[in-house]
């Protein structure tokens, strides 16, 4: 433990690839957030889309995972997952989240704060039709976040009902679905040498977006 602690505590990098500026940053957050993610996705970022996701229980204690982002719109970020989940419950109970999006390739983080409300069920039966017939059978098989016996549990259900379901023709699980996370503040970090990161942070205010440089 003391060599691996040693060794976490000589990690260093010096970031000194861009700068961010209020100057040169989009006014409108949305807009921001497109240009940054496609540039990760052109500078070949692995999964540029995977978001840390973090949500509070009834008893207020925090719990974050990686979910992928599959939509950008005027009004948020959506990503899909199963609502019997213990994210589910979680933003059942309370319904304000937080993202971050972290790109070391482009020396770049995105941090988003808002209020998750579910999608429509059109919505979400359109998106669930685009995916691929393997992944729509894990939607059923996958009871996530509950306890099973071993991965046997799994691959029975699996061959189970890909004998029910032949075809692409699955249908969605009624406890699956989408959110829409509803921005009230995003911030974006821009890597900069000897630890002066750029900070922009865009908050919410009245219908308009405030934008205040942070301390790094």
């Amino acid at each position: 433990m003391a060599e691996l602690n040693e060794q976490i505590r000589k990690l260093r990098s010096d970031y000194s690839q861009r700068e961010l500026s209020e100057v040169d940053v989009n006014k409108d957050p949305f807009r921001q957030f497109e240009k940054w993610l496609k540039e990760a996705i052109d500078a070949e970022v692995m999964e540029p889309h995977a978001m840390t996701l973090a949500t509070v229980d009834k008893d207020a204690r925090p719990s974050a995972r990686i979910v992928l982002l599959r939509e950008v719109n005027s009004k948020g970020l959506v990503f899909y997952t199963n609502y019997n989940s213990r994210k589910g419950h979680d933003i059942e109970l309370n319904p304000y989240a937080a993202l971050t999006f972290f790109w070391p390739q482009i020396e770049r983080q995105v941090r988003i704060e808002g209020v998750l409300e579910k999608i429509s069920p059109a919505l979400s039966d359109e998106y669930f039709k685009s995916r691929p017939r393997e992944s729509k059978l894990g939607s059923w098989v996958s009871g996530q976040s509950q306890v099973i016996m071993g991965r046997n549990i799994l691959e029975d259900k699996f061959i189970e009902l890909s004998e029910k379901y032949p075809t692409e023709e699955v249908p969605r699980p009624s406890y699956w679905g989408g959110y829409l996370l509803k921005p009230s503040c995003m911030e974006f970090w821009q890597g900069r040498p000897s630890r002066l990161h750029d900070r922009l942070q865009f908050s919410l205010v009245n219908g308009h977006w405030l934008i205040q440089r942070l301390s790094p």
